[in-house]
């Protein structure tokens, strides 16, 4: 390699620029490695929940976990950046700076070749110079001799001329040993200097560079060790977020989940009971057996509907009081009794049986047994949310009070704390006055007494509407289940009117009652006798009563109370002039009497 100085020259640069390519994909991947951590955080960051403190979301198994694995997700995504960093700092940031150091080391050692190179040239050329100065005084001195032999052998010369072309000729003898002197020492010289170059001063510089060459192989191989251990550092962590994922993937529980929703809608009312068997061929029959169908005799006897529906909602049952029918039995729009002799009256149509029917099914509105309670939804889903949640279903109100209760009672544990750090503090003023004045702190302790007596006033406040909730919802549940129980026990068949019999001739049947109007909207209720009033209320708040079905009321105005709220939030009320309607519990202040409390 002593002769191969400029093919040294191309391989170390090719080395170093083979470790600035190497650098640059280590640059890459750190950037790579960037990108995707920082992808990964944006991922979690669009589908974690964005949920206020006030939310109130159900927590489902299944979110939980869709949550955790996010959560998972995200630590993964940082320790891809912890590779990144990583690699930035020990691979990327290491190769930089060596990069920087080896090629000023190849510079330094490279003028040190040329150096020596240039100097082995320079000893060259003088040695050159020499010998071209000896060669030219030799033939010089050639020539003089030549000179000198012609005219001594010449006879016609004469002496002068003979001694001086002699004297000519030892100039040119003396001159020429004298650079073949000069000469034979730039030889020598030059000899020395260039054993010395291609022994001593080439080599040594060679060697220097395969130690910078070596190095730099050596520093690649720990870049590549390093590069890996960077990945292999972070394997336990992603191994335990991969664990992490799959251990929330088992905690998905379908049955608790299903819980939830139960548990979310549950609205505590009670389900509609059966319809009544309706018989609306009790008058054919009748008519039949009758005969005939007669002219009425007695015209005035037109039937009250309200005093009908009075009468037929005295009577007893077989398992209690008759329920308030779904829907009225089919009667004509005009109807007449007449009296036979023996006593017995039967119905008489004006119009025409088959026309009457037709016209009924075109006009006839139909009931389902829920609607009041399908009513007042309307009106809750009209009303503003009120702060006893009586807008809600009973079950869902439970939960809101019981929520807001558990909160007022953290926040009376605060203020009982600072009470008595209060306290405290104050005592070690009253020690100590140096350290403060105790009547500075009377202002701040007399609104936390404040603030504790308010929190109290309203936990008092909710537990009391849980307690009437809670009340309530078991007192359904008691119906209900009684209602269940008389469902299974009761035999015999209804009659349109509402007794019971085993034979459908010797049913009782009550006065006929008028077929009510389609469009009328509470015509359900509008059919009974005034109910009793089982109490009497005070209007606390004023009440509009846009909504249909509502009572308006204005502040102080007094009220008669005949049906109590039955856990949707709204009671139903009359005035004096007996306009009726419901209006928000939460607006008015209650007083029932004792012995029609709970009817």
């Amino acid at each position: 390699l002593k002769d191969q100085f400029d093919n040294l020259d191309k391989h170390t640069q090719w080395g170093i620029d083979f470790l600035e390519k190497y650098a640059k994909f280590v640059k890459e991947r750190i950037e790579i490695e960037q990108n995707y951590a920082k992808q990964l955080r944006n991922l979690v960051k669009k589908y974690c929940p964005k949920r206020s403190p006030k939310d109130e979301e159900p927590r489902f198994t299944s979110c939980i976990a869709f949550f955790n694995i996010l959560n998972e997700l995200n630590d993964y995504a940082g320790q891809r950046e912890v590779v990144a960093e990583e690699m930035g700092h020990r691979v990327y940031g290491e190769l930089m700076r060596y990069s920087h150091d080896l090629k000023t080391e190849r510079k330094m050692h490279l003028q040190e070749g040329r150096k020596a190179q240039q100097y082995l040239d320079m000893c060259w050329k003088q040695m050159d110079n020499s010998k071209k100065k000896f060669e030219r005084e030799c033939r010089e001195a050639e020539k003089a001799q030549q000179s000198y032999e012609r005219l001594d052998n010449d006879t016609n010369a004469t002496k002068a001329d003979v001694e001086k072309a002699k004297q000519q000729l030892n100039l040119r003898t003396h001159m020429a040993d004298e650079n073949k002197n000069e000469y034979a020492a730039q030889l020598q010289n030059f000899n020395g200097e260039q054993h010395k170059h291609y022994y001593i001063v080439i080599p040594q510089i060679y060697k220097q560079l395969q130690e910078m060459d070596e190095r730099r192989t050596i520093k690649l191989s720990e870049c590549y060790k390093g590069f890996a251990d960077s990945e292999r550092k972070v394997i336990p962590i992603i191994s335990k977020c991969l664990e992490g994922m799959i251990l929330a993937a088992k905690s998905v529980d379908e049955h608790r989940d299903s819980q939830l929703v139960i548990d979310c809608f549950k609205s505590g009312f009670e389900p509609p009971g059966d319809f009544p068997f309706e018989d609306y061929s009790q008058n054919i029959y009748r008519t039949i057996s009758d005969g005939t169908i007669s002219t009425p005799k007695q015209e005035g006897m037109r039937i009250d509907s309200k005093t009908t529906v009075g009468k037929a909602k005295g009577k007893l049952w077989l398992f209690g009081k008759k329920p308030k029918p779904q829907s009225p039995p089919l009667t004509p729009t005009s109807l007449y009794t007449s009296s036979t002799p023996n006593g017995s009256q039967y119905p008489i149509f004006s119009i025409e049986p088959v026309h009457y029917c037709m016209s009924d099914i075109k006009t006839g509105k139909p009931r389902i047994p829920s609607f009041r309670s399908l009513k007042r939804g309307y009106f809750c889903l009209q009303g503003p949310a009120l702060e006893d949640f009586s807008h809600l279903p009973p079950e869902q109100r439970r939960k809101k009070l019981q929520q807001r209760i558990d909160e007022l009672n953290r926040e009376l544990q605060k203020e009982t704390d600072q009470k008595d750090a209060l306290i405290k503090m104050k005592d070690v003023y009253e020690k100590n006055p140096q350290m403060g004045d105790p009547g500075s702190l009377q202002p701040k302790l007399t609104e936390t007494m404040s603030n504790m007596d308010r929190l109290r006033m309203e936990i008092h406040k909710n537990e009391a509407w849980l307690s009437e909730v809670e009340g309530k919802v078991a007192a359904r549940s008691d119906r209900r289940h009684s209602s269940d129980i008389n469902h299974l026990v009761t035999q015999g068949r209804e009659s349109p009117e509402g007794s019971y019999t085993d034979d459908a001739n010797q049913e009782v049947r009550g006065p006929p009652q008028q077929h009510a109007h389609p469009n009328e909207f509470d015509d359900e209720f509008e059919d009974d006798d005034p109910l009793p009033a089982i109490g009497h209320c005070k209007a606390i708040y004023p009440f509009d009563g846009h909504n249909e079905g509502t009572l308006a009321m204005k502040e102080g105005e007094i009220l008669y109370i005949i049906e109590e709220d039955k856990g949707d939030g709204w009671t139903r009320a009359r005035r004096h002039n007996g306009e009726e309607g419901y209006v928000p519990t939460s607006y008015i202040d209650v007083t029932l009497e004792k012995n029609s409390k709970g009817a």
